[in-house]
């Protein structure tokens, strides 16, 4: 299970990175969310990979979860929605202003100024 979770996250993470890399605004957007689930995947796991372990110390002398994680990643979710909501309108604003959706702020039909 450790396997699969990793190579997940490392996926999330690979596919965000690239995304986030894009020329365009959306995919920014898309890969800032990816790289921030996969860092939710990654804070979910160090707290321990148990499959029957109860949220909370029970009686009956079994393992446990350690709930810190689970609240920072909770925690984490809300700071991202909202990141995310921030950075779509961003990205409608820009698009609004400048009438493009590269993040270099070009135009499509604007050509380039050489500097040389």
């Amino acid at each position: 299970m450790e396997a699969l979770f990793a190579t997940t996250t490392g996926i999330l993470a690979a596919s965000g990175l690239y995304l986030s890399l894009r020329g365009r605004t959306f995919p920014v957007v898309v890969g800032l969310t990816l790289l921030s689930y996969a860092v939710n995947l990654f804070l979910f796991s160090t707290g321990g990979l148990t499959t029957d372990g109860a949220a909370v110390i029970n009686d009956s002398g079994g393992g446990y979860t350690d709930p810190l994680p689970q609240a920072l990643v909770l925690t984490a979710i809300v700071i991202g929605f909202a990141m995310t909501a921030f950075s779509v309108i961003l990205a409608m604003r820009v698009r609004g202003d400048v009438g493009s959706d590269h993040v270099n702020g070009n135009r499509i039909d604007e050509p380039r100024e050489d500097k040389s």
